[in-house]
């Protein structure tokens, strides 16, 4: 059997970002997988990469060598068959915890080597969620655009494959009127995750199914 890692890096875990992953996850799943589903936020005390470089010696190459909250997530990673990684758009990129885990991820595998440039073989699909307030219209007039091809350009190099969804305009909180939120429109902002997020859950229990059925 197949399995899939599916990450919320968001500290809310039934939001608009862990909502989408759990679909995601969802989809695999009812495609046959085993789908480990891990809330980043609620595990032990984790850091970045602390640039030890014990990834890059012997018998450690190729592997996260900084024992902590992360070390498990890593571990399972490095043993799937598909990755679902999920961030909100915070201040314009990824959450601190996806950059944390993005960062051991990653550099884990790079070997600085002209001659092969990954320690990484074996590679897996990924599917990027972000969600965001902002409208995904937006996302290339502001630079969103261009910060969520850098991340798949080092995904698809070190990992695999990667596909993105985005979704756009996402409702906050719940009830708008406890904050001077002059920006926004609440009663929009409902409406919209009303009728359009639900389509976004079902493209996303889509993407799922098909990392099993047709890895990309």
């Amino acid at each position: 059997m197949k399995k899939i890692v599916a990450i919320n890096c968001s500290p809310r875990p039934a939001w608009n970002t862990g909502t989408l992953v759990r679909e995601a996850a969802a989809g695999a799943e009812a495609a046959g997988a085993e789908v480990e589903v891990i809330d980043l936020y609620r595990l032990e005390p984790f850091t970045g990469c602390i640039s030890c470089f014990g990834c890059k010696l012997p018998p450690n190459e190729g592997k996260c060598v900084c024992r902590d909250g992360l070390s498990p997530v890593l571990d399972a990673i490095r043993n799937a068959d598909g990755l679902i990684l999920g961030s909100p758009n915070y201040l314009g990129n990824a959450s601190a915890g996806f950059r944390a885990l993005y960062e051991r991820l990653i550099f884990q595998s790079l070997t600085y080597q002209r001659e092969t440039r990954s320690y990484n073989d074996r590679k897996i699909p990924v599917l990027f969620i972000m969600t965001s307030n902002a409208a995904e219209e937006m996302y290339q007039q502001i630079g969103y655009e261009e910060m969520i091809q850098g991340y798949c350009r080092s995904l698809e190099a070190f990992v695999g494959n990667t596909k993105v969804l985005i979704a756009g305009n996402t409702l906050q909180v719940k009830d708008y009127s406890r904050f001077h939120w002059t920006m926004f429109d609440p009663a929009e902002k409902k409406e919209r995750h009303e009728t359009v997020f639900p389509e976004e859950k079902k493209t996303a229990f889509r993407l799922g199914t098909s990392m099993m059925e047709t890895p990309w």
